[in-house]
């Protein structure tokens, strides 16, 4: 790492890095345990909105994982802190899964609208519930703005093209507190005592992972699994500090070659 202090934290991605809903990638949790034996912080860092922060715990410790719940920092938990901040009333379209990471946040009467993955929400009359209330001044939130991700039956869409649907209908431009947005990145490594330039991230999303990262100041290591397509290393700049098959093989890379 010339020029740069030596490394002190790991930002991890979860969906398409370590497993793909309840199927591990192989080879994952060892890697993992030898992570884990090196002199670094880990942070396991995800745009995840179609479930709660304990649900996803539950789902990581049922497939082996050594996992703290933490340790782990989701754009849920960034969505609750802005609409804290802000006192906002979110319309919440998330899936019922996760809801309870906005526990006590009140929804009575509301005055912004709140866009994740929510699959079972994303029908006409809610979005044109939330496209009503943006023309008459809500501000849109958008948890995170995938275009897809993967899943077991192969890729599907995000949240990204429905949150890009109402800022088109309605002219207006939506806040992002997931990834790639660099304060979602500097909140992860905030409780880690180290900055941007001592971390690296690994991930399967190009842009949101790896580029976002990378603009926050980190090293970037794309993986091949999830929901990396052929070329997407070439759809970002700079390119990622490293490219490479899996989750494993990543964790090969920094133990031999940035401690």
């Amino acid at each position: 790492m010339a020029g740069r202090r030596a490394l002190k934290a790991v930002l991890i991605d979860l969906s398409g890095t370590l497993h793909i809903e309840d199927t591990a990638v192989p080879g994952a949790q060892e890697a993992l345990s030898r992570l884990r034996k090196a002199s670094v912080a880990i942070k396991f860092v995800t745009n995840t909105t179609k479930e709660s922060k304990r649900n996803l715990l539950e789902r990581l410790q049922r497939l082996n994982f050594d996992v703290q719940e933490k340790e782990i920092f989701t754009s849920l938990t960034a969505a609750r802190s802005l609409l804290e901040q802000r006192q906002h009333r979110p319309l919440l379209l998330v899936e019922d899964s996760a809801l309870e990471d906005f526990t006590g946040i009140d929804t009575s009467d509301p005055n912004a609208v709140v866009i994740g993955l929510a699959p079972d929400h994303f029908n006409y009359q809610t979005m044109n519930k939330a496209f009503r209330m943006i023309l008459d001044g809500a501000p849109l939130i958008a948890i995170h703005k995938a275009r897809y991700y993967k899943r077991k039956d192969g890729l599907a869409l995000g949240p990204g093209p429905f949150v890009t649907g109402l800022e088109y209908a309605t002219d207006c431009k939506a806040t992002v507190v997931g990834k790639p947005e660099k304060t979602f990145f500097t909140q992860a490594l905030s409780d880690l005592g180290c900055s941007a330039c001592e971390a690296v991230m690994i991930g399967d999303d190009a842009r949101d992972d790896v580029g976002g990262a990378q603009n926050a100041g980190m090293f970037g290591i794309l993986v091949k699994t999830g929901k990396y397509r052929e070329g997407d290393e070439h759809k970002i700049s700079p390119p990622p500090h490293l490219t490479c098959d899996s989750f494993p093989d990543a964790v090969e890379h920094i133990l031999k070659n940035l401690l």
